[in-house]
């Protein structure tokens, strides 16, 4: 298990310190209880920038009106298809 800034391979590993679900107050456990309701879990994207919520509330209100909003003019599998391929491009895993 690695800690802090450990090196993987030619790869830098930086740690940063999130809020855990079960710690979540206020708008943080909101954001934390929609991330559960539409996924099952509260991923590392949105656990990343748990110490601002207001960010958090800010990047996820901009990612589902941009990605999830039924009143798009693209299908939701196009817009899928833009997630992963903006992801690939960015040598991220989706």
């Amino acid at each position: 298990m690695l800690t802090n800034s450990q090196s993987v391979g030619e790869c830098d590993l930086a740690w940063i310190r999130t809020v855990p679900v079960a710690e979540a107050t206020g708008r943080l456990e909101k954001q934390y209880s929609g991330g559960l309701a539409r996924s099952g879990r509260v991923y590392g994207i949105v656990r990343l920038m748990s110490l601002e919520p207001r960010i958090l509330e800010a990047s996820m209100g901009l990612y589902m009106a941009t990605t999830t909003h039924p009143r798009s003019p693209l299908p939701r599998w196009f817009r899928e298809l833009i997630a992963v391929t903006v992801s690939r491009a960015n040598d991220c895993f989706y």
